[in-house]
């Protein structure tokens, strides 16, 4: 009965709102509303893409009617309630965001519209048609409906040049030999405008630098023809500038390495690779700059060299503006050769920068507090483009709780370096002129760590790195590290962590590997880099290796005992993560988004363990994962959490080597830089060998979807140009740690708030 009731509420409501939102009582009585145009076609022969050509022709209908919602208009609504003496706020308010003024049938122009699509028609080679139009009225409405009678198209029988004179009359024939034209192609002028700017840039690419499409002309010749058919003829303008029609060469190049706008003073010139580097002190070396610079003495303008010199020059990292400009040599312009002088002006950043990031941590456990980190670079350490960066944090963590775990806590700090070369260092000898779009970086790193957690241990931890990265285009990069150790010791451990260890036999195993060494490899597709596509992928795959090189000096101590390199027993194993996301952009402007996301990772070991070590472990939940969980509190299995009070086993995260994990976000535009969003997560981790203290409840199996975590929500987000502050509100409504039968119930008394820098996909 309660059901009905509802359904009738709602029902009452709709039909209340259409009864609101009509709006033919306002229209004037000498006014019909425009409510839209169609468009029939009566063609004398077959047309092909008939389809793509009344899309064409839809473009030209003029005006748009008023847009409409569930068969209402409120936009012309609320336009209409604002021409009231007193209209309210409310009305005021909803006209500024959807109002609309009517458009009626004495706004529509037809004869106007017909002369449009007559002229369409006859870009696309279907001349001598007609274009009849005609009134549908009705009352309080009208719309309007185009007869067009088109004919038999014309068609291309023949492409070719006309008479061109040197030296561009052989660049010219060249490029029109690849055209993509073909014979009975239909007469299409967007086809011949799209055809001058290729064989434009073509021209530009053979040194053509003073050479525009607008120089080029098309002629066609129906007079040979009886059956509409043309000759189509290319050739050049009346009054061409001589400049126009010879290549131009470099023959001086002047790279300014420290410049800034203010620079008028002749400065010190030193000249390298026949290029002149012109600054006061050496603030980059010639010899480390010059590889950057693919523009050479003695070539052709090349507009896509320009290019590829200017964005290889910015991802040094040193230089926030690369400006390359060319100046003609009037006094070695020929009647077949040009001279250009090219001059690479680089605006060095801010040599050195010290940077402050200041986060608040909570946790699943109750543990919340300050983290702060403080970096240093320099941005040339050597005067060839290095980049130093180091970087000290200290975090400290306390138990809010009341309880018996009421005052443990935890002390973090932090030392890493990083120094990042802007080309490849190795001991073989590397052409770096093979890597065309872009050099690879050699990345270097040292960190050490400390961490003490009261009651309980203290770890002390080492990790080096050394690695390249490499853009291969514009969406491809890929990172290796054929050098990556890492090393833990743990000390000072407590009786109570000492009694956790002896039921968590698993736990204990990954402290045991003090020593990680291996190698890691990613590869990344992003296709996101472009703003302006709807359809946006990206992909990332990691392959982390550890162990295999270092197991050939291992030695055993003891039999039946994992093996040791200079006294540290090592890890060995393989991990393999794959994170794929689609984002959908359409609306007005492309403001909103379907984002979509799911990954999976797996890692396995073996050889020297059974186990892999704790920091490379899986986990689940929080603001970069499934969000109606806590961060690292969901999982792994179906296990629910329980623990024993007396040995505080809630105070370590919950991982496993298994990870599953899909999401699904609606993002839209609220106000200004607020956004909004509606999102579900789904996801959880488990461990392919079960953990005897999760009583088999980790394990995966076949049964994995439905030991999804799953949680929806809303989000709000300060986007402030591309800087973005994330709050998401989220709930699970499948709680996999429940019983089965009754892990399905949305919970929205225990909402989970996340608060994050950026975007989770």
């Amino acid at each position: 009965m309660r059901q009905n009731l509802k359904y009738n509420h709602i029902i009452i409501l709709l039909i209340s709102c259409v009864y609101s939102c009509s709006i033919a009582k306002y229209i004037p009585e000498d006014e019909r509303l425009y409510t839209g145009a169609s468009i029939t076609i009566k063609s004398d022969s077959v047309i092909s893409y008939k389809k793509n050509l009344k899309a064409e022709l839809e473009t030209a209908l003029r005006p748009k009617p008023n847009t409409t919602f569930l068969g209402m208009r409120p936009g012309l609504y609320f336009y209409y309630k604002t021409q009231k003496a007193k209209p309210g706020f409310l009305n005021k308010w909803f006209y500024k965001k959807i109002g609309e003024k009517p458009i009626y049938q004495s706004d529509v122009k037809a004869y106007e519209v017909e002369d449009v699509l007559i002229n369409k028609l006859e870009n696309n080679g279907f001349f001598y048609s007609r274009a009849v139009s005609s009134f549908e009225e009705k009352k309080k409405q009208a719309s309007v409906s185009y007869q067009l009678n088109i004919p038999t198209p014309y068609k291309l029988a023949s492409y070719t040049t006309d008479t061109l004179p040197s030296p561009i009359k052989t660049a010219i024939n060249d490029a029109v030999s690849k055209t993509k034209f073909r014979e009975s192609m239909r007469f299409n002028l967007s086809s011949m405008k799209l055809e001058r700017q290729r064989i434009d840039a073509s021209l530009k690419n053979k040194g053509y630098y003073n050479f525009n499409s607008d120089f080029l002309i098309f002629e066609a010749d129906t007079n040979q023809y009886k059956n509409k058919r043309f000759n189509l003829f290319l050739g050049l303008k009346k009054n061409v500038p001589n400049r126009a029609i010879v290549p131009y060469k470099l023959t001086k190049i002047n790279v300014y390495p420290n410049y800034e706008i203010k620079d008028s003073l002749l400065k010190t010139s030193q000249q390298f690779d026949a290029k002149n580097y012109i600054q006061d002190t050496v603030f980059f070396k010639p010899k480390r700059l010059n590889p950057f610079i693919t523009l050479r003495a003695g070539q052709l303008f090349n507009p896509q060299i320009s290019k590829n010199t200017a964005r290889r020059l910015s991802t040094i990292g040193a230089y926030k503006f690369v400006n390359i400009q060319y100046k003609e040599i009037d006094t070695s312009l020929t009647d077949s050769l040009g001279a250009l002088e090219a001059n690479i002006y680089l605006s060095p950043l801010t040599k050195r920068a010290v940077r402050a990031e200041l986060q608040g941590v909570t946790k699943s456990n109750n543990f919340a507090g300050p983290n702060l980190a403080l970096t240093f670079s320099n941005r040339n350490l050597f005067l060839g483009g290095e980049t130093l960066n180091i970087t000290a944090n200290v975090g400290y963590e306390t138990q809010i709780a009341s309880g018996e775990n009421a005052g443990l806590s935890s002390l973090e700090l932090g030392l890493k370096t990083e120094l990042i070369f802007p080309r490849v260092i190795s001991p073989f000898n590397i052409n770096e002129n093979f890597f065309e779009y872009s050099i690879p970086k050699t990345k270097t790193s040292l960190g050490v760590n400390y961490l003490s957690r009261s009651r309980l241990y203290q770890l002390l931890s080492g990790t080096a790195q050394f690695g390249y990265s490499w853009n291969a285009n514009k969406y491809i990069t890929y990172d290796v590290n054929p050098i990556s150790l890492n090393y833990t010791s743990l000390s000072n451990t407590t009786p109570e962590f000492e009694t956790i260890l002896n039921d968590n036999p698993f736990l204990r195993r990954s402290f045991d590997q003090q020593f990680i060494s291996g190698l890691t490899m990613s590869f990344t597709y992003n296709g996101m880099v472009d703003s302006n596509d709807p359809d946006q992928f990206y992909l990332n795959a990691t392959l982390d290796v550890a162990g295999n090189s270092i197991s050939l000096f291992g030695t055993t101590e003891a039999p039946e005992q994992p093996k040791t390199f200079l006294g540290l027993e090592y890890a060995q194993y393989a991990k393999a993560d794959v994170d794929a996301r689609f984002h959908l952009n359409f609306g007005k402007n492309k403001q909103q988004t379907l984002a979509t996301r799911l990954f999976a990772g797996y890692g396995l070991a073996y050889g020297n363990s059974d186990i892999l070590p704790f920091v490379k472990q899986y986990f689940s939940g929080g603001p970069y994962s499934v969000r109606a969980f806590r961060i690292r509190a969901l999982g792994p299995g179906t296990y629910n959490g329980e623990v024993d009070s007396q040995t505080n086993n809630a105070f370590f995260d919950r991982t496993g080597n298994i990870r599953l994990e899909a999401n699904v976000e609606y993002r839209f535009p609220i106000f200004g830089f607020f956004k909004g969003a509606v999102f579900t997560d789904a996801g959880n981790i488990w461990n392919s060998v079960a953990n005897p203290v999760f009583n088999g409840k980790d394990t995966f199996t076949s049964n994995f979807i439905n030991e999804l975590g799953i949680g929806m929500g809303l989000g709000l987000r300060v986007d402030v140009q591309g800087f973005v502050i994330r709050f998401d509100l989220a709930a699970p409504f499948h709680d996999p740690s429940l019983p089965a039968g009754q892990r399905f119930g949305f919970q929205g008394d225990a909402p989970v708030l996340n608060f994050a820098i950026g975007y989770s996909f």
